[in-house]
């Protein structure tokens, strides 16, 4: 069975393309049919450019949070600054729907862009994925963990980068599964585990202690150390993934659901967050890094469960 997508913008870019992917194979592994897209090793090579910045950018996150955590742990004792109000839970969701709403602008921009000009793909990919690391970087090392800007600006580079992504890795190789409907289920799983783990949250199911925290942090630094691994060996090997994180084998289908879980579990570190900052008070302004986190770890989890999707159905 070739391995297609019944997407009528994969239809339309195919016909861009012409019969130059004439040579895609019958019945390959996902991931191996060369395809309308350059071939097995781009996408592999896009696949782990991702995930990596994805990884890089939840262990900054986590990392600034903390710092975060520490800087107002005794801001109940203190007076309010006189020119800011305290922050409220409206303030959390309105802040986080703004940056959600500005990732999907340009998630769904990039997205159709990427499919009627091919030769954006690649920049919209590593402009969009490089920057928001950075913005992320200069959220928890900058002290800017209250800056509108940076969030938004990492909110446009991000949707800039997922909406590509999203039209790469679905439109690969999903057997007889529409890409839409991968992407539209991917989205649906990602809603689903964000309410599930807020109410997990909620009835106190799982208490976020201390060590906890530590925990989670520590499984982070480990799937970061895994991704970073595979991308220094990559370099110098030619392979672009030796250790199988994203060749849609049992390793990639483990090593996925493994970072689907630890994404979840990052939603009681931010609630935790959002909860502890509201009862100490602190100044508004910080709903926009608190917002900051929980968009880092939607996307993270979107893109873990969009990858394992794609994997699942091109076995089929």
């Amino acid at each position: 069975m070739a391995l297609r997508s019944t997407n009528p913008v994969m239809k339309s870019v195919r016909e861009l393309e012409g019969n130059q992917s004439g040579q895609q194979q019958q019945g390959a592994p996902w991931g191996q049919n060369q395809g309308p897209y350059q071939g097995y090793n781009q996408q592999q090579g896009y696949e782990q450019f991702a995930g990596a910045q994805a990884g890089f950018s939840q262990g900054a996150m986590n990392y600034g949070q903390e710092q975060m955590r520490q800087e107002f742990q005794g801001y109940s004792d203190r007076p309010i600054p006189t020119q800011e109000r305290a922050i409220t839970i409206d303030d959390v969701v309105v802040k986080t729907g703004i940056t959600l709403a500005v990732i999907v602008a340009f998630s769904v921009a990039s997205f159709f862009l990427g499919a009627n000009f091919p030769a954006l793909q690649l920049p919209f990919i590593v402009v969009g994925s490089l920057g928001s690391l950075i913005t992320v970087l200069v959220a928890t090392f900058g002290k800017k963990m209250n800056s509108k800007v940076v969030t938004l600006v990492y909110a446009g580079l991000e949707g800039t980068a997922l909406g590509t992504f999203s039209f790469l890795l679905a439109g690969i190789a999903v057997g007889d599964v529409s890409a839409a409907s991968l992407i539209f289920s991917a989205i649906a799983g990602t809603i689903g585990v964000f309410v599930g783990m807020l109410v997990v949250y909620r009835s106190g199911a799982i208490r976020v202690t201390p060590k906890f925290t530590r925990f989670i942090l520590a499984a982070l630094g480990g799937v970061i150390a895994v991704i970073l691994a595979n991308v220094v060996i990559s370099l110098f090997t030619g392979n672009y993934d030796i250790f199988g994180l994203y060749a849609g084998g049992p390793v990639a289908i483990i090593f996925s659901l493994f970072c689907i879980v630890l994404a979840a579990v990052n939603f009681l570190i931010d609630f935790d967050q959002a909860d502890k900052a509201v009862r100490a008070g602190i100044p508004a302004s910080y709903a926009w890094g608190i917002a900051l986190g929980l968009a880092v770890t939607l996307v993270w989890l979107y893109t873990e469960i969009l990858r394992l999707l794609a994997m699942l159905a091109a076995r089929d």
